[in-house]
């Protein structure tokens, strides 16, 4: 008889509530939980295929080894870990610790277990060129808060259920389903809104699906978002909508940054932007005179050429007309698991402490860069990565010129992978460790608490068993740290203290970590016996843990800083400002190149990432790998709809087929990321069949933003023009 299972979704940040129906360890089906007091029986379509990944046949069960004809073949757990063990260990004596290079990816931020051990398994390695996915999309966000906020995971969110004034730039939840925000059921959220007789604004180069839920729409020349906002700060501060003596109350630097404004007049930026002066003006009063508005920016702004500064402007303009902490504006949470404690005890919270070999681009929050890869791989010396780990990551399909790093992984003396498949990036892999699907693990969101404006905690049980001899990704993380010589926190004391416990029985288990850190955390009695806190034990008594009532106002509890203010003069953005100053004055003796195409990119709601194109379900249909031109481009071009296109960038040309749409504004096209599959086809049967190409294949690594040296994914120089195909099928 079959068994339902209440789980909470650990594909996003939305964590929407499933019902999984489990018979003889198979799930036989997923439904939306109806009554989960948080997602109410919303559920994305993702979230109902998650257990095509669990029954995926392609999914790998046992460690394999590469031959030197890039075949595999099964291998035991211990076979594995010496190799690995001492492989590592030889690399690292050799050549010293940063001849190891690692890259985490996405699903890890949705992994607590994984997460916990992270700090362990990197000091384990003791290498400096460790990058991550979200040195890819985040690192700008995380930049921005440590100098604003004195920590790099202190990440204010958008009171979406009490705003009137949505502006929304370079982000699309609709499909994101809210991205540094926890929202399920955005769609209904944003519609929520204007039934309030709120509105919403998009701002963003192309007409998204949360375009079309808006009130309005203002398309935006990628790379020109801090642009737009330190505009919108001008206007503001012009028009008499500041409070600055309220300001110098509660932040430093105010009276620097006001004259610097000056140069970002609309009619400064009008043409760069290419938003017209009366509408940035418009846009600003509007967001000055709601009642309760706030301004989001997300990755389409991160990716940008300038995405640290505009994502910092996003801050300033919401602390400028007096949103910041405030309800239906710029608010913190207040999680259950800080972990923006535990990156300010772990040394996770910095920027540019150290620089790459190569070029010096500033590590952010411990992660360098992922652009670096290719050229640290390839460029002999001290310091050359010899090495790669990889955790849960494709960094050839998410990381620029994915070509170069391809080809560069080939002449790395060792790879191991920890990832459930084979694909693009894993089999360059001598190694890959594959942990049981997490389905197989109790499950808690790690860092979507920190945006999490719904205060509260969950931990939802395994929906089923894992297979016979199957590690969870915790305890092959913990066995290669051991084996190098770590324990499971990354601290000496702590870890002595750990392996001494073990002489009396105890073992170390991630959850026990889970429960300290509940204890010690902001909700929690920090072991006083006369004071009540959350606890593990409470949050696991109920299937939807405890919910703790809606984020409170103000923002002193969540700051860092000693001086108990927002450091708007910290960091490099005053400078910064003064060279985007300079180009905006450039760009007006000398006009702006509307003539040049920009490629950006674009998520669907049916896809996440890289990692889920081998289930049937998300990739069944039309094609969806296509890219977008607007109807005047391709005019110009002599391109046709569902016709092939040749692409061609700085670094790579391919061809591509067409979509003619003016979904997209004139000078843009657009290419959605996470495809590029052909490599990945011998060992991914569905993907394979629906291969579509990569996007990163045409960014440019040596085009990156200049203050966390992030690469620049949205607005990249391209040429397009009909493919030879086309040209002799015409």
């Amino acid at each position: 008889m079959a068994e339902s299972i209440l789980r909470q979704c650990n594909l996003c940040e939305a964590g929407c509530g499933l019902i999984m129906d489990v018979e003889n360890n198979e799930i036989i089906s997923v439904k939306p939980d109806n009554d989960d007091p948080i997602t109410q029986g919303y559920v994305c379509p993702k979230g109902m295929a998650i257990a095509g990944i669990h029954h995926d046949p392609d999914r790998l069960h046992h460690p394999v080894r590469r031959d030197p004809d890039g075949n595999f073949y099964k291998i035991t757990w211990e076979e594995a870990f010496t190799e690995i063990a001492a492989r590592l260990t030889e690399i690292r004596k050799d050549y010293g610790p940063d001849a190891i290079g690692v890259y985490f990816g996405n699903p890890m931020v949705h992994n607590y277990s994984g997460i916990l051990l992270l700090s362990a398994f990197m000091e384990a390695f003791g290498t400096k060129n460790r990058t991550s996915a979200g040195s890819q999309d985040t690192s700008p966000r995380f930049a921005a808060s440590h100098y604003l906020y004195g920590n790099t995971l202190v990440v204010p969110a958008p009171d979406i259920d009490n705003t009137d004034y949505f502006l929304c730039i370079g982000g699309n939840p609709a499909v994101s389903q809210g991205s540094g925000m926890v929202t399920p059921d955005i769609k209904s959220r944003l519609k929520a809104i204007r039934e309030r007789g709120g509105k919403i604004v998009t701002v963003d180069p192309r007409y998204t699906e949360t375009s079309k839920i808006a009130d309005e729409h203002v398309a935006i020349r990628p790379g020109t978002d801090a642009h737009f906002i330190l505009a919108m700060i001008q206007v503001l501060v012009s028009e008499g909508r500041v409070d600055a003596e309220e300001i110098g109350a509660i932040a430093t630097g105010w009276q620097e940054l006001v004259p610097r404004l000056s140069a970002f007049a609309p009619e400064a930026v009008a043409e760069i932007t290419g938003i017209d002066a009366a509408t940035i003006r418009r846009l600003a009063l509007d967001f000055a005179d709601a009642d309760a508005g706030v301004v989001y920016t997300r990755v389409g702004t991160c990716n940008s050429e300038c995405g640290t500064l505009a994502t910092w402007a996003n801050d300033v303009i919401n602390i400028a007309a007096g949103r910041l902490g405030k309800r239906g504006g710029w608010m913190f949470a207040e999680p259950c698991l800080d972990s923006a404690a535990v990156a300010e005890m772990g040394g996770m919270n910095g920027h540019a402490r150290w620089h790459s070999r190569v070029r010096g681009l500033p590590e952010t929050g411990c992660d360098l860069p992922a652009a670096i890869l290719a050229e640290e791989i390839e460029t002999p010396g001290q310091g050359q990565i010899r090495a790669m780990v990889t955790l849960a990551g494709n960094p050839v399909l998410s990381t620029p010129n994915g070509v170069r790093l391809s080809k560069a992984m080939e002449q790395l003396d060792f790879q191991v992978s920890i990832d459930l498949y084979i694909n693009e990036t894993t089999r360059h892999a001598d190694i890959i460790l594959p942990p049981a699907w997490s389905l197989t693990e109790h499950h808690t969101e790690p860092l979507s608490p920190l945006f999490d404006l719904h205060s509260g905690m969950r931990v939802s049980p395994p929906v089923v068993e894992r297979g016979e001899g199957e590690l969870a990704d915790w305890e092959i993380m913990l066995e290669i740290t051991q084996r190098l010589g770590g324990g499971p926190t990354g601290t000496k004391a702590v870890d002595l203290i750990m392996k001494a416990m073990s002489w009396f029985g105890w073992k170390f288990h991630p959850r026990k970590l889970l429960a300290l850190m509940i204890r010690l955390g902001p909700h929690g009695n920090k072991f006083l016996p006369w004071k009540k806190g959350v606890t593990l034990k409470q949050v696991e008594a109920s299937p939807y843990g405890v919910a703790l009532g809606p984020a409170r106002e103000g923002f002193k509890h969540r700051l860092y800083n000693k001086d108990g203010r927002v450091h708007l003069n910290a960091g490099p953005f005053f400078e910064s400002m003064a060279e985007l100053a300079k180009q905006v004055a450039r760009r007006a003796e000398n006009g702006a190149d509307h003539d040049e195409l920009l490629l950006i990119g674009r998520r669907e709601l049916r896809t996440n990432n890289s990692w889920m194109h081998n289930v049937e379900a998300l990739v069944s249909g039309r094609e969806r790998c296509v890219l977008y031109v607007n109807p005047v481009d391709a005019e110009r071009a002599g391109l046709r709809d569902s016709q092939p296109a040749e692409l061609e960038s700085r670094v790579y040309k391919g061809d591509v087929p067409v979509r003619v749409t003016d979904e997209v504004m004139p000078g843009v096209v657009s290419l959605p990321h996470g495809w590029g599959h052909k490599a990945a086809a011998p060992w991914q049967s569905v993907a394979g069949s629906h291969a579509g190409v990569s996007a990163n294949d045409w960014t440019d690594d040596q085009r990156v933003e200049p203050i966390v040296g992030q690469s620049i994914l949205n607005g990249v120089p391209v040429k397009v023009r009909p493919s030879a195909a086309a040209q002799k099928a015409a």
